[in-house]
């Protein structure tokens, strides 16, 4: 699932849903982003203590930090407003966003916390991977199977089924997978998003790696 390929499809679509907010700074769009983020985060943790009802909120909060997550880019680019520092502001926020949510989910009781702890491990190193690219002069690295967007969705529709399932709804099965218990082992619909992001994140990072490496010109006489 790469989202990123699927951009200019709904590119008409951002393009309807950036007029309203063009006053807008860009940084003020990142922040509002990470703080969607950062409420779904906290909506995670409560839901150890009142239950998987808060993870319809979860998704619908982060849906929408994801969505001005992708508003305050274009924002920057109509108004002509793209700056280094805009930049920075929106990498470091969106790795902090990371880090609070995956850590939300740890707390949550409905997904592993080693597996949340991978996950981030991967997530971190599959941005590393493009903004060194980027350091490197190669340029930016989007495309593998985890970009931002991927994950946030994923975790968007992980999060509604958490909640969905646990409703006795007609089409929710008596023992949904979401508590299938394979070798003595309990999944949740959470922990399979995040060993999802353990095992893409690894290899979106390595072949963004391997790209680099590749693009970049050995030395003369440089033996690899």
């Amino acid at each position: 699932m790469v989202v990123e390929e699927y951009r200019a499809r709904v590119q008409p679509y951002l393009d309807r849903l950036v007029g309203p907010f063009l006053t807008w700074t860009p940084d003020r769009l990142s922040y509002l982003a990470f703080g969607l983020t950062a409420l779904a985060a906290l909506a995670s943790a409560l839901a150890r203590w009142w239950g998987p009802l808060l993870f319809l909120p979860v998704a619908v909060l982060v849906f929408f930090g994801g969505l001005f997550d992708v508003l305050d880019g274009e924002v920057a680019r109509r108004t002509k407003r793209t700056s280094r520092r805009g930049d920075l502001v929106d990498h470091v926020l969106d790795r902090y966003a990371d880090v609070v949510l995956l850590l939300g989910l740890a707390v949550s009781s409905y997904a592993d916390p080693v597996l949340a702890l991978l996950a981030l491990v991967s997530l971190l190193l599959t941005s590393y991977m493009g903004t060194q690219a980027q350091a490197l002069g190669v340029g930016r690295l989007y495309r593998g199977l985890l970009s931002r967007a991927d994950r946030l969705l994923i975790l968007a529709l992980a999060a509604f089924l958490e909640f969905d399932w646990s409703l006795p709804w007609p089409w929710a099965p008596t023992a949904p997978w979401s508590r299938f218990h394979p070798a003595g082992l309990t999944f949740t619909v959470l922990d399979v998003a995040l060993l999802y992001f353990v095992v893409a994140g690894q290899r979106t990072a390595i072949g963004r790696a391997r790209r680099i490496y590749r693009s970049l010109t050995p030395p003369d006489g440089a033996g690899r």
